[in-house]
């Protein structure tokens, strides 16, 4: 039997003013190998952002039928909107949505395809090609696909080098152009944020009723600030726990990562503004998207306040904080694989432990590169460090934001040992970042939002420093993962080895760059 033809479609929409000059971008890509198969773009005059993602959807619909209209096809849009109506999770209530949800609703067969939220810096294509059709429109011209720059092109320098890759990156990005509105554009001017107006206060007010912690917000129009670079890998979700006091601190002192947080945070509360005031106030919907800012449900980072941004970017954007992660040596519970979190019995190294961190000494001694070394405060981490520090002539300051996650009854235990004994309760880990371990551990949620803050806690500290962070298998995979943008289940695909060196390096705009992984070198 022949399997069927699999796309996904991703469409955006955007409008400058809400209603104001719109245009829509979707594209068709092959979901093995991420090929472009089509793109299609429109300025359609004045509308609004709800209006234009419809019909974004609607077109990125039609030409995945053109392509195939028997394939299966998964569309992923920023839209919470969107996503939750075409799902039938939520109901249709403004007039001018309803023919186009029916609209899109006929283009294929319901069974043909599915619906999936994703965070906005993970939808670049769909909305810079809206960004190029509302230019176009400005212009007054229709978007050409032969003007299109959507995808970038493959950065120049050589094969690994992860600073000109990056730098390529911003170039590109810088190039490009931006769909921006409302206090952002402001911020970008040096004008700073604006956080009041009706949709501002009504977000507050629907964040309120959901939680007794409130969100710091822009108001005016949405935005898509493409170039802004979304606090990009470092990490996107605003944490509303944070959220409050970190609107109150001083732009400067924010981190690049905490800025990019902030932006999303302010994209998630401008949506549900959205909702309120264009599909008839839809309390439980709008309530529903603040979700993630309340209570971390897409934790990534910890946010702060957006500091102004500069007009005007290049690709050099100085020496980054590089953070150098180093897995503690091993004790007597590794070569068993055995759990070993912050709540069990705090081993210390064994004799092979000890000659590993000797040996990850001289190798950093032979780099030369390292200014600061911090450490877990579990004692096969601070021993771990010592023996760094004390071969490197440096101190070490321990960090209770590095330590290894609580895993709870399961201290002690090997993974067959547990799922004996716990099977349901390892399965519900397994699949969900939310789970927690049996008797009270931590999830990797909570441990998302733990490392997230103390990783721009460090960054405010240490800006254009290399730092050795001394800490666990789960840390460092947090952090590489948030670099990388990759979803939790990335956690499960990256070996560490004991007394391993990882790296990230973290740039002036938001940016991050992996570096080295799991590098083991030195112990050979």
């Amino acid at each position: 039997m022949q399997r069927p033809v699999r796309f996904v479609v991703e469409a955006d929409g955007g409008s400058r003013g809400n209603p104001g000059p719109a245009g829509y971008g979707a594209v068709v890509l092959d979901p093995v190998t991420g090929e472009t198969l089509a793109e299609r773009a429109e300025f359609i005059g004045v509308a609004t952002n709800n209006v234009a993602e419809y019909k974004g959807l609607i077109a990125g619909l039609k030409a995945a039928r053109e392509l195939s209209p028997d394939a299966q096809v998964q569309v992923r849009m920023d839209s919470k909107l969107v996503v939750e109506q075409m799902s039938g999770r939520w109901k249709i209530k403004h007039p001018d949505m309803r023919p186009l949800a029916a609209e899109a609703a006929k283009i294929l067969p319901a069974s043909q395809v599915s619906y999936e939220w994703i965070p906005r810096e993970r939808n670049k294509h769909a909305d810079r090609l809206a960004n190029e059709a509302m230019d176009a429109g400005k212009r007054g011209r229709q978007w050409e696909p032969s003007a299109s720059t959507a995808v970038f092109s493959t950065p120049s320098g050589p094969p690994g080098d992860a600073a000109a890759g990056a730098a390529a990156a911003r170039a590109a990005l810088a190039s490009g152009r931006t769909r921006t509105t409302g206090p952002e554009a402001e911020a970008a001017s040096g004008a700073g944020t604006r956080t009041s107006g009706p949709e501002a206060e009504a977000a507050r007010g629907i964040a309120a009723g959901a939680a007794a912690t409130p969100v710091a917000s822009g108001g005016g129009g949405r935005s898509h600030a493409t170039a802004s670079g979304h606090g990009a890998s470092v990490g996107a979700a605003a944490l509303a726990s944070s959220t409050a006091g970190a609107a109150r601190a001083s732009g400067a002192s924010a981190s690049p990562s905490a800025r990019g947080a902030a932006r999303t945070s302010a994209d998630r509360v401008q949506e549900a503004a959205d909702v309120l005031f264009t599909d008839g106030g839809a309390l439980p919907e709008a309530q529903a998207m603040l979700e993630p800012c309340l209570d971390s449900e897409a934790s990534e980072t910890t946010a702060a306040a957006a500091a102004p941004a500069t007009p005007g970017w290049g690709p050099d954007m100085g020496a980054p904080a590089t953070f150098v992660l180093l897995r503690h040596g091993e004790t007597a519970l590794t070569p068993q694989k055995r759990f070993s979190g912050s709540g069990g019995s705090d081993p210390e190294l064994s004799e092979a432990g000890r000659r590993q961190a000797a040996a990850v000494a001289e190798a950093l001694a032979a780099r030369g590169t390292i200014q600061t070394v911090i450490s877990s405060p579990l004692r096969r981490c601070r021993e771990t460090a010592q023996a760094v520090a004390t071969r490197l002539g440096l101190t070490v300051t321990v960090e209770d934001g590095l330590r290894e996650v609580d895993f709870g009854a399961w201290e002690g235990l090997t993974f067959a040992e547990v799922q004996e004994r716990f099977p349901d309760d390892l399965q519900a880990w397994l699949d969900s970042p939310k789970a927690a371990p049996t008797g009270g551990g931590e999830s990797f949620m909570a441990a998302t939002r733990r490392i997230s803050a103390t990783r721009d806690r460090l960054l405010a500290a240490h800006a254009g420093r290399t730092v050795l962070l001394v800490t666990h298998v789960t840390p460092v995979k947090i952090l590489v993962r948030l670099a990388l943008g990759a979803p939790p289940e990335a956690l499960f695909r990256m070996e560490l080895s004991a007394a391993s060196l990882s790296a990230v390096a973290y740039y002036a705009d938001g940016n991050a760059s992996v570096r080295l992984l799991n590098d083991t070198a030195h112990l050979r």
